[in-house]
């Protein structure tokens, strides 16, 4: 078993065909954290990623993955990377997997990674994400930066919800207002999905990008100060539907197609 395989998909079959209505408009988006060994493990991962995995999902029409790993280093800390991969439906997420093992360009490509002995691992573990996209947000988006071959600061930010209600009301604001406000305010997201599978259920992550720290802090600014954003955050509904929120700054590796 390769450590790309979906270890869940039974679960994602369940919820794609009873939990969830195919819509063709929105995405399904995997967030993969790779808790590595050391550096060297790192750089192997990323020849992997690069020239094999990146490259095979690409024949597949997934895509644009991004690749990411923490905008400063973490003291004390061992590597961690984060591959985001969104796909157009639930059947080419579960499929993927099929297709990988048949393709015997990306079997080539990968065979020193395929051939990590047991003894000496690359990762420590992986953890692993599963969004839908929210209806006003329903693609991933390939930021501007990427595009102007510039340097980008991305922010991953993740809310709980105290019980599921809350949790959907909460994609219910996003989708009712919440997103045009971050577009006024200089906040530009890459993608926005609620969970269905993870270990902070039930909440939502989405993550923004940014020229650098001083344009995040003022896009931030800037929203907590707007006119609609202080109208909208007193509708009774939606009060109490954030219990906790996890932040954390990335940057992409070179190869990232975010």
């Amino acid at each position: 078993m390769t450590l790309h395989r979906l270890a869940f998909a039974p679960l994602l079959l369940l919820l794609a065909t009873c939990c969830f209505a195919e819509d063709a408009t929105k995405q399904v988006i995997q967030l993969r954290t790779y808790t590595l060994v050391d550096a060297e493990a790192e750089q192997r991962l990323d020849d992997y990623l690069e020239n094999a995995l990146l490259p095979a999902l690409k024949r597949q029409g997934i895509g644009p993955v991004g690749v990411l790993t923490p905008a400063e280093a973490e003291a004390g800390q061992p590597p961690r990377v984060m591959l985001i991969t969104p796909a157009d439906s639930w059947a080419a997420l579960l499929d993927a997997e099929r297709r990988l093992d048949a393709d015997t360009e990306y079997r080539q490509a990968a065979k020193d990674y395929l051939a990590t002995p047991a003894d000496k691992p690359l990762v420590k573990r992986i953890t692993s994400e599963l969004l839908i996209a929210f209806d006003a947000w329903p693609q991933t988006s390939v930021p501007e930066q990427k595009q102007a071959g510039k340097d980008r600061l991305f922010e991953l930010r993740t809310y709980e919800s105290p019980t599921e209600e809350f949790g959907r009301l909460k994609v219910e604001m996003f989708n009712s207002g919440e997103i045009p406000i971050f577009l006024d305010s200089g906040i530009s997201p890459v993608f926005m999905g609620q969970a269905v599978v993870g270990d902070k259920l039930p909440n939502l992550t989405y993550l923004t990008v940014y020229d650098d720290a001083d344009a995040r802090d003022l896009a931030w600014k800037t929203f907590v100060e707007h006119a609609d954003w202080q109208v909208l955050k007193e509708v009774k509904k939606y009060l109490g539907t954030v219990s906790k929120i996890h932040k954390s700054d990335w940057k992409a590796k070179s190869y990232s197609e975010l």
